[in-house]
């Protein structure tokens, strides 16, 4: 602690960077996960079709929402905005 108090009395007013406290491992850039391993959310697969006599095709969504109601509504959104107007039924929903 006096190593610190010393250093901060000593410190030039343009060096004040330099004896400032070092910021912990969980703060420092880099040490955050990236998003591809952050591990919430669902995969939704739902049965679409773009013809009302055609045969289902599956669609694969993953959503990082924590309620399935969500991540469904989410998934049907993206289908429709995909060209799959006719969404037959939710084949599987798993939790990430």
């Amino acid at each position: 602690m006096h190593q610190e108090i010393d250093a901060f009395l000593k410190a030039e007013p343009g060096n004040a960077k330099r004896a400032a406290r070092p910021t912990p491992a969980a703060e420092k850039p880099g040490a955050r996960p990236k998003a591809s391993e952050i591990r919430t959310g669902h995969i939704v697969k739902l049965a679409v079709r773009t013809k009302q006599l055609e045969m289902d095709s599956t669609f694969e969504y993953h959503s990082t929402s924590i309620s399935k109601l969500e991540a469904q509504m989410e998934a049907e959104k993206a289908a429709r905005q995909a060209g799959y107007p006719v969404i037959g039924y939710v084949i599987d929903i798993q939790r990430l």
